[in-house]
C-alpha cells in the first residue's frame, strides 16, 4: 500500500506593487515630517492674530482714554500703565476682588477634578443596574441653558441665607456634566479592566484602587479639566453678577462696574481687563507643560 504525500502549493512570486508599497513604510516609518513654508507662515499668522487683542489690551492700558479714541490710535505701548493699574485697583477694590475669585476658582476647580473623576470611574467601569440611564440623564442636563435656572436657584441660596456670599457661587457648581462625561470617555480607554482585576486579587478595596491606580491614570485627563474649569470659573460674570454684591465681587463683576458708569474710562478698564489676564497667563506658564502632555496623551489614546 503506497501512500501519497499531499501537493505542495505552488509558490507564488510576491506582488511587486505590495512589495513596492512595504517598501515605502519601511522607508517612511523612522522619518519625520518636516513643516514647510507654508506651515510657518499659516502658524506665525494664527500666533500673531492669537497675541494681538492681548497686545491691544496692553497697548490701551497704557495711554489715555483720548489717545485711545482718536482716529489715528497708537500702536505702540504708553507711558501711563502703572498709573492706569493703580487706578483701576483702587476703583473697583480689585485687590478683595481677586482673592474672592481665587477663591471661587480654586474651589470649583478642585470639587470638579475629585466628584468628575470619581463619577466618571464609576460610569465607565463599575457594573451596577441603572447605568446607562444615569449616564443619558447627566449628558441630558448638558442640553438645558443655565438661564432656566437661574430664578429657583437664586431663591434658594437667599432661603438658605446665602445671598451676597461666596458659597452661593461656588456649591452649584461643584460639579459639571461636562466633566463627568470627559472623565468618562478617557477613563473607559485609558484604564484596562485586567489591572483593576488584578488589584482586586490582591486584596485592594475601592478607596485603594481609586487611589493607586485611577488617579496615575487619570491625571493628564485631569489637567486638561482642572484647566478648562479653572478659566470657565475664573471668566464667569453672569451668575456672579447676580448672586454676589457690590461689597464682596468677584473680579469679572468688579470689573463690570468700572465699565457700568455712563461715560466710562476705556483705558481704566483696559487696565483692569489687563489684570484679570494676568493669573490665567501664570497658570498657564505654571501648568503648561502638563497641560499640553495631558492633550496629547488622550489624542495618542484615542
Amino acid at each position: 500500500m503506497t501512500t501519497t504525500s499531499p501537493e505542495r502549493p505552488a509558490l507564488t512570486a510576491p506582488d511587486p506593487v505590495a512589495r513596492a508599497a512595504r517598501g515605502r513604510l519601511r522607508l517612511g516609518a523612522g522619518r519625520q515630517l518636516h513643516a514647510g513654508p507654508v506651515t510657518y507662515t499659516v502658524l506665525i499668522v494664527a500666533g500673531v492674530l492669537s497675541i494681538l487683542p492681548l497686545y491691544w489690551t496692553l497697548v490701551a492700558a497704557s495711554h489715555t482714554q483720548d489717545d485711545v479714541l482718536s482716529l489715528s490710535p497708537p500702536l505702540v505701548p504708553g507711558g501711563l500703565l502703572f498709573h492706569n493699574l493703580s487706578t483701576a485697583w483702587q476703583q473697583a477694590n480689585l485687590g478683595k476682588a481677586i482673592v474672592n475669585s481665587v477663591v471661587v476658582s480654586g474651589c470649583i476647580t478642585a470639587a470638579t477634578l475629585f466628584f468628575c473623576t470619581l463619577a466618571g470611574y464609576s460610569f465607565a467601569k463599575m457594573r451596577f443596574r441603572g447605568r446607562g440611564w444615569l449616564m443619558t440623564a447627566v449628558i441630558a442636563t448638558l442640553t438645558i441653558p443655565p438661564q432656566l435656572s437661574v430664578v429657583p436657584l437664586f431663591m434658594m441660596m437667599s432661603d438658605i441665607g446665602w445671598g451676597g456670599h461666596l458659597e452661593s457661587v461656588i456649591f452649584p457648581t461643584l460639579v459639571s456634566a461636562f466633566g463627568v462625561f470627559f472623565m468618562r470617555q478617557y477613563l473607559l480607554e485609558a484604564l484596562p479592566y485586567e489591572l483593576i482585576e488584578a488589584a482586586k486579587v490582591d486584596g485592594a478595596n475601592n478607596f485603594r484602587i481609586v487611589r493607586s491606580i485611577v488617579l496615575p491614570v487619570a491625571r493628564p485627563a485631569m489637567m486638561v479639566l482642572g484647566m478648562l474649569t479653572f478659566v470657565q470659573a475664573w471668566n464667569d460674570f453672569f451668575w456672579p453678577y447676580l448672586a454676589l454684591s457690590q461689597q464682596n465681587p468677584t473680579l469679572q463683576v468688579a470689573l463690570g462696574q468700572l465699565s457700568a458708569s455712563y461715560t466710562p474710562d476705556q483705558s481704566i478698564v483696559m487696565a483692569g481687563a489687563l489684570i484679570s489676564a494676568l493669573p490665567l497667563l501664570v497658570v498657564f506658564v505654571v501648568f503648561g507643560k502638563q497641560i499640553v502632555g495631558g492633550i496629547m496623551s488622550g489624542a495618542v489614546k484615542g
